[in-house]
């Protein structure tokens, strides 16, 4: 076949590709859009994935519904390594992130994914992690907690929502900063468990996340003894110190980032799309009320702010993990 004849039949062919790829866009989504949570029902990102999309099937932002699959497992990973692995990258398969969760993990190794792997649409909110005890304890501040931790080494047990998510980064940060050593238990429900593990008494403390602690302490559950950020919460906990108003050298490394992704190589249009759309739906004063009324703090950000967190968050994690 001469040349000039293949050209043509190729540029033929690429023009009549790209409209069905722009039509694709514009009729997206035309269908149920799903979001895989890596935790339990009833956790704090499960909770607060199940608010933000509560709207998506308005006609102002998805026309939709959103549909939320639990895939718990190892503090995040087998979700995210799921979806990194079988998700089609067609826009109805999205994921929520948790950073710095996905980022310290990818960090540690031993996951097959990277912050690369994934593209940003959205973040919803910002979730600091908190010292918890049981609503009997005998500890009432954190210099309690630190003091006996202190002269009983590896008796603390503490409870977390997995390796290598916030919690644990906090807890590591907290033996570093106050010279103690803590037995770390992590479940396999996420916070949910952790959160049951300290109301129940089969662990001493716990370290948990703020949305979760604020709710179970409203309810009598549990004590709030310090949280792991640079300022207090003054709107859920303004009268529970920072550790580093305790003289406890912690930073805020630790917070709980949550919003929406989808897998790489998702058509760019649909990005787009996601990106506006999703971004009005969690600025809707309806989804920002109930998210507080739960205790968590809004924190929007558009994909390209949640890109640069992202790169940011994982550069500083890689520090913080190396010095520990």
């Amino acid at each position: 076949m001469p040349s000039r004849i293949k050209l043509m039949i190729f540029s033929m062919a690429a023009l009549l590709a790209m409209p069905v790829q722009g039509a694709q866009a514009e009729k997206y989504p035309d269908r149920p859009v799903s979001v895989m949570v890596s935790y339990g029902a009833g956790g704090a990102t499960d909770f607060q994935a199940r608010v933000v999309t509560m709207a998506a099937s308005e006609e102002q932002y998805l026309g939709q519904p959103i549909v939320i699959i639990n895939k718990p497992g190892a503090g995040g990973r087998v979700g995210w390594n799921w979806f990194v692995r079988q998700a089609e990258a067609d826009g109805y398969t999205l994921a929520a992130y948790n950073m710095p969760h996905f980022a310290a993990q990818a960090v540690e190794g031993g996951v097959q994914f990277d912050i690369d792997s994934f593209e940003p649409i959205a973040n919803w909110g910002a979730d600091p992690a908190v010292v918890i005890v049981g609503k009997d304890s005998e500890f009432n501040t954190i210099e309690d907690l630190v003091s006996f931790a202190t002269e009983n080494p590896g008796k603390v047990t503490v409870s977390g929502a997995g390796l290598f998510v916030g919690h644990h980064i906090a807890l590591l940060q907290l033996e570093q900063a106050a010279g103690i050593k803590l037995a770390y238990i992590p479940t396999q429900g996420g916070g949910s468990a952790a959160m049951t593990a300290v109301m129940a008494g089969t662990v001493v403390a716990g370290i948990n996340n703020l949305s979760d602690a604020y709710r179970a302490m409203k309810s009598g559950d549990v004590k709030v003894l310090a949280v792991a950020d640079l300022e207090r919460s003054t709107e859920f906990l303004p009268d529970v110190p920072t550790l580093m108003e305790r003289g406890i050298d912690v930073d805020d490394t630790s917070v709980n980032f949550r919003g929406l992704m989808a897998p790489k190589g998702t058509p760019p249009e649909v990005i787009e799309v996601l990106a506006a759309k999703v971004t009005e739906m969690f600025n809707d004063p309806r989804t920002t009320e109930q998210l507080k009324a739960g205790g968590a703090g809004v924190r929007v950000m558009g994909s390209d702010e949640v890109r640069k967190m992202w790169e940011i968050s994982k550069a500083e994690l890689a520090k913080v993990l190396d010095g520990l």
